[in-house]
């Protein structure tokens, strides 16, 4: 289980998640929703331990976040983090490398599946390369924990259902899954719970299908309300 207690982050004057508190189960996929600037990413970097809480405290596990708790976590962010004279095949033995649970046979498998070759250089790819590669090689680790920081970014159309169906094929009753993207309506069939973000803080959480019987609205439009302004 991941457990936030009271986490808080603050940048000088600002303060980008305020006293956030809830768990995440294992054998759910979670949606982490919000406009940009409303603390999705922030959040997402402290339980990778990217970024140290101003206040409160993060566990995976009852482990606190840090040196240990990163052997089980995948983060995948929005950013382009590989070296320019990387190739494809370059980063699968980078991550090897760094991670006892990463699988070069499944990395493999997921470049192929993606139509990306071990040749390609990651400085020359598209953004919807980009984003394929990211997950190429984050779902390759067999982590506990897997966060995607916006995956369909930069990804077309036609490309979406693959990779939202190999988000999905990752899912185990052992592992948590959670997503952040402002492309709402691709996610909301495959989610067990959604977590609205505004403001740095939690406004509405739950089992999916609850916050839609109670509310009588689908995600998408409990997002459109709580998010216009």
């Amino acid at each position: 289980m991941l457990q936030c207690n009271r986490v808080t982050k603050k940048y000088m004057k600002m303060t980008a998640v305020d006293n956030i508190s809830i768990d995440f189960i294992p054998g759910k996929i979670y949606a982490l929703l919000g406009s940009n600037g409303s603390g999705k990413t922030t959040l997402m970097k402290m339980v990778a331990g990217l970024v140290k809480p101003t206040s409160g405290s993060i566990t995976l596990s009852g482990i606190p976040i840090g040196v240990e708790t990163k052997k089980h976590i995948a983060y995948m962010p929005t950013e382009s983090y590989f070296y320019s004279y990387m190739s494809c095949a370059d980063i699968g033995k980078y991550y090897a490398d760094f991670f006892e649970d990463f699988s070069i046979e499944q990395y493999n498998n997921y470049l192929n599946e993606m139509h990306l070759t071990t040749d390609m250089k990651a400085s020359k790819m598209s953004s919807g390369m980009m984003a394929k590669l990211k997950l190429a090689v984050t779902l390759s680790r067999d982590a506990s924990l897997i966060m995607l920081d916006e995956p369909l970014n930069g990804v077309d159309i036609v490309a979406r259902e693959q990779v939202i169906n190999t988000i999905i094929s990752k899912a185990s009753p052992e592992r948590i899954i959670i997503m952040s993207s402002h492309l709402v309506d691709e996610l909301e069939a495959i989610i067990d719970n959604a977590v609205f973000i505004k403001d740095g803080v939690i406004v509405s959480h739950g089992d999916a299908e609850s916050l839609r019987t109670a509310s009588g609205m689908s995600i998408v439009d409990q997002y459109k309300r709580i998010y216009t302004y």
